[in-house]
């Protein structure tokens, strides 16, 4: 009688390293009810997402949006650091593009906010309430006046980091 061997398999791994899930505690959890005035900014969620062209009635639910409360808790998703003498020198100008940059994003994205601007040396901090403005701002400054731009999304995605720098 011949012997059959049956492969055997490798045992199951339990050493593998579980990926830890990251959370954003300012996004939306589920759908809201519909339609929901944000009391802060005015912004309405209807079908899915937030705008400032949705009508209302007295009715409507109220619940602050995530821009809302993170300018409440002072807590941004980005920053955009701008620095260097050529900054300093053309500070006004660099902040109407930046603001400009702003109300034309806001306009489509009402969750797409600057929280601050603070001026400290030869540096511009600005703090954003999502992480695509920073960028997009970058890109504008960049595009207007050169300069040396770095952009950093972090790992999870949930901040990003923008440097701009010109000091000519």
């Amino acid at each position: 009688m011949m012997k059959t061997s049956t492969p055997t398999r490798p045992p199951d791994r339990r050493d593998r390293l579980l990926r830890e899930q990251i959370h954003d505690t300012y996004k939306q959890r589920g759908q809201l009810k519909e339609p929901t005035r944000c009391p802060g900014c005015g912004a309405v969620y209807r079908t899915g997402r937030w705008s400032w062209t949705a009508e209302v009635d007295d009715n409507a639910h109220e619940t602050l949006c995530s821009a809302c409360h993170r300018i409440a808790d002072k807590y941004p998703a980005g920053e955009v650091v701008l620095e260097g003498g050529f900054a300093m020198r053309h500070k006004d100008e660099i902040l109407n593009l930046v603001r400009k940059t702003e109300a034309t994003e806001n306009k489509e994205h009402p969750m797409n906010r600057i929280i601050e601007i603070r001026e400290s040396g030869e540096r511009l901090l600005l703090t954003t309430t999502d992480t695509h403005l920073p960028r997009r701002i970058g890109k504008a400054v960049q595009a207007a006046w050169k300069g040396s731009l770095d952009i950093h999304f972090d790992e999870g995605g949930h901040f990003t980091r923008i440097a701009w720098r010109r000091d000519e």
